[in-house]
């Protein structure tokens, strides 16, 4: 194996995936993770086609009659990830055999937890070489895992600071803790996650940041970061009720309006409860949130107060 080379700087190793489960949006059917996979699977293979031809895409040939690119061809890979489709690149003599995508390979599993992995180890080179080497087998040469290696780098850095949209009418900015590995031992970390709703209506990803603990210290920079990305201005951001968060938010989007989250109010709200009446409470409690208009929420608050007042009043 190659001697490893300097780990990527701490700022980008906080802003990286760590066993992060859920929301939808990061392993759903158009999530985080499948985008990755489809990235990080095809650099890998114009790594491959690299190494097989001697030179870059457009670097100079010494042999101009020698074997050069052909194009792509097209293959859907089936696994845990749903179906993925792949681009392949072909040679002219059609020599190339691709060991990461063997010919008529279909299937895969177990490649998104690799990929998860690659984020979840902190990034350094020298990991992701242990990683890509169980991927490809001892038979691959230390070259080859080298040149993949850079190119899944490269790959990271793109995604993590690659231009965002001037605005967009809802982000949601939460943050759960999660286990990791590090450094040889199990810790609990702030995954740290801002989900974006553009002016069509699509759903973006706009970042992942680790961090020790939860605080709005760290939300501060985050948004900061988003706006030194190009985001000039958000109408509503959903947030939970983590002191100073709405005013770390408007320090950088003074305009912006800071709406809680209704999961988390509710199961604040819920915390009141005893067990045995959860389920009532909460089905009034969404008969509030999901009214139709301002009269209507305003109606059901007042029933809501009618029926509970005297045993949770915390909660209205």
């Amino acid at each position: 194996m190659t001697v490893a080379k300097k780990a990527p700087s701490a700022d980008l190793i906080d802003q990286l995936m760590a066993g992060y489960q859920k929301p939808e949006d990061l392993i759903g059917e158009h999530g985080l993770l499948k985008q990755l996979t489809k990235a990080v699977v095809e650099r890998a293979l114009q790594a491959e086609m690299e190494s097989h031809l001697g030179h870059g895409k457009h670097e100079a040939v010494a042999n101009p009659a020698g074997n050069t690119r052909n194009g792509v061809s097209h293959k859907t890979l089936k696994g845990e990830f749903g179906e993925l489709p792949i681009e392949i690149p072909r040679d002219r003599q059609g020599s190339f055999e691709p060991q990461i995508i063997t010919k008529h390979q279909t299937r895969w599993t177990g490649f998104d937890d690799k990929i998860l992995s690659l984020y979840a180890r902190g990034m350094t080179v020298r990991e992701i070489q242990g990683h890509l080497q169980e991927i490809y087998g001892t038979e691959i040469s230390p070259s080859l895992i080298s040149s993949v290696t850079d190119a899944v780098i490269d790959e990271v850095k793109v995604w993590q600071s690659r231009p965002l949209e001037t605005l967009y009418p809802i982000v949601y900015l939460d943050c759960i803790h999660v286990k990791v590995r590090d450094n040889g031992a199990v810790r609990v970390k702030a995954v740290y996650l801002a989900l974006g709703i553009k002016l069509d209506g699509e759903k973006e990803l706009l970042g992942i940041w680790i961090a020790q603990t939860e605080g709005a210290k760290f939300w501060l920079q985050v948004v900061t970061e988003l706006k030194n990305r190009g985001v000039q201005d958000i109408f509503i951001a959903c947030v939970d009720g983590l002191k100073g968060f709405p005013e770390a938010i408007e320090t950088v989007f003074p305009k912006t309006a800071v709406q809680l989250c209704i999961v988390h109010m509710v199961r604040h709200s819920l915390n009141y409860v005893g067990w045995a009446l959860r389920k009532e409470v909460a089905a009034d409690l969404r008969a509030i949130y999901s009214a139709a208009t301002v009269e209507e929420a305003e109606q059901q608050l007042k029933a809501f107060e009618t029926k509970w007042e005297e045993d949770y009043p915390p909660i209205s």
